[in-house]
């Protein structure tokens, strides 16, 4: 009679950490100047946007898992939805693309 370590079947190994994550091959970051100095854009890790000066960081939109819909949902500072996705990811990325600064 077998062991019951022996009956385990064997499976494979576990994926190396982050083995799904895709690299961001390309973004494009839309920066704003106001005549008075001031700077407009989505916020980003990208840049070291605290070395253009003092921050003052305003929501342009909240990304909401909608557990009804089982979807991830993007909407703006009205609370109006604006892309709904089954992915995070894709919303961020709608997001980047969509809601830049005017």
């Amino acid at each position: 009679m077998q062991s019951r370590d022996q009956q385990r079947p064997n499976l494979p190994s576990s994926p190396k950490p982050h083995s799904n994550i895709q690299p961001l091959t390309k973004m494009n970051i839309h920066i704003s100047f106001n005549l008075d100095g001031t700077a407009q854009c989505l916020w980003t890790e990208a840049l070291p946007l605290n070395e253009l000066g003092r921050l003052q960081i305003t929501r342009a939109s909240n990304i909401e898992f909608n557990n009804a819909t089982q979807q991830w949902e993007v909407k703006d500072r009205k609370g109006k939805v604006r892309f709904i996705a089954k992915s995070r990811a894709v919303c961020l990325e709608w997001e980047q693309q969509n809601l830049q600064p005017e």
